[in-house]
């Protein structure tokens, strides 16, 4: 085992781990980053193995995917919303579910990261406005997002990742998963409901229910952006290459709309595209350490278990890992493994289901629900016990359900 390897992996993921380190100044991507180049520098890994390394299939498809959701925030799409939010929802009971559907169905669209930080200052506002308590609305954008990405294999970065390295159709993914992330949100928004109902108020404060005017950026605008992202995902239906139609629709979106482009730039989440691309060389510097190899040559991911009790017990694994190493990094540690199941094609998919509602298990599970948590600061933001107590039962409820849901179809 190489001791160096696996000491510069720990170091990376503590730097990762922690939300921010003001006495260095970094932030995770800039963690990652500090890791990636620790590992060359020391000679784990050589320049070209870690370029190597990096995954640009999935890159690009982030990007893509992020630049078209940065043509719907300069159309005031999500102002938007805010504004159709108030019109429809007649009292807080209903905005809690209106928030709930919306994330969760927009997630499987432009990924649950990008949802969350185009959407959390919107749900801040309402807040703010109907004087709300921020828990459950906090937790709604969130937690939501993180169940309603499930539906598509461009919903988040992990289910991403699987489509690329398990050779996963977008198609036969939806057709399959997508009834069942509608299940789990209608659960998600249930179990919500139970336990917030009484800390809802009855209805919003009549001064802060008054009609609002007019706004300069009508959902119309919104229509071309959403045209074409739905013209991405029959692409993505009839087989074509996911990562080059998301970067086509981006391109088709500059071209039809004819704006400065330096606009978009602002509203695409470099860090994000840096964390993962350190994040890849970081895991293959660990991988290089044996200590991955080890363990699974001692604890096989199958065991002596079979049937529904083999892919529960994977399925487990799958969740526990994904929050103990974070959901991406824990698919390129496993990624070698997945052909030694008896069914891999199985196996990524139910890796896909158990590795996104694992985002909802903690506080920490996912990106999305620190980017929620980071702009509701100064409302309190998130606490980790507080989300835990709605979370882990959300988390633990979709996983068992989309274990059975997978078994008794595939």
């Amino acid at each position: 085992m190489n001791l160096l390897a696996l000491a510069l992996f720990v170091v990376t993921y503590i730097l990762i781990s922690a939300r921010r380190l003001s006495w260095l100044g970094f932030d995770r991507p800039a963690g990652a980053l500090l890791g990636a180049v620790a590992f060359v520098v020391f000679r784990v890994l050589s320049p070209t193995e870690a370029i190597q390394a990096v995954n640009g299939e999935t890159l690009l498809l982030l990007f893509g995917v992020m630049g078209m959701g940065a043509f719907l925030a300069l159309d005031g799409f999500f102002d938007g919303l805010e504004h159709a939010l108030c019109r429809v929802a007649k009292t807080p009971a209903r905005l809690l579910g209106w928030i709930c559907w919306s994330a969760g169905i927009l997630s499987a669209l432009i990924t649950n990261d990008a949802v969350c930080v185009l959407g959390a200052p919107l749900v801040v506002r309402l807040i703010e406005k109907h004087r709300l308590p921020p828990l459950p609305y906090l937790l709604a954008l969130c937690t939501a997002a993180n169940t309603g990405s499930v539906a598509s294999l461009v919903g988040n970065p992990q289910n991403m990742l699987c489509a690329v390295l398990g050779h996963l159709e977008y198609r036969d993914h939806l057709f399959l998963v997508g009834p069942l992330a509608l299940i789990c949100l209608a659960l998600n928004h249930g179990f919500l409901w139970l336990l917030f109902k009484g800390r809802l108020p009855k209805a919003f404060e009549p001064e802060e229910s008054a009609p609002v005017a007019a706004q300069p950026h009508p959902v119309s605008q919104s229509v071309i952006p959403l045209c074409v992202i739905g013209g991405t995902v029959i692409a993505y239906s009839f087989g074509a290459d996911l990562a080059w139609s998301a970067a086509a629709g981006f391109v088709t979106l500059m071209l039809i709309r004819r704006r400065d482009t330096r606009e978009l730039w602002h509203h695409i989440d470099w860090s994000l595209l840096v964390f993962f691309a350190a994040l890849f060389i970081a895991v293959e510097g660990f991988m290089k350490s044996g200590a991955p190899q080890l363990f699974f040559e001692r604890f096989s991911l199958s065991g002596d278990a079979q049937g529904i009790g083999l892919w529960a017990r994977i399925s487990g694994i799958f969740l526990v890992g994904s929050n103990i190493v974070s959901n991406v990094p824990f698919i390129l540690v496993i990624r070698d493994q997945m052909a030694t199941l008896p069914n891999p094609q199985f196996a990524w998919e139910l890796l896909t289901v158990a590795s996104t509602f694992a985002g909802n298990l903690t506080l920490l599970g996912s990106v999305a629900n620190v980017i929620v948590a980071e702009n509701a600061r100064h409302l309190g933001g998130l606490g980790f016990f507080e989300y835990l107590r709605a979370g882990f039962p959300i988390a633990l409820a979709t996983t068992v359900l989309g274990t059975v849901w997978l078994y008794l179809w595939l």
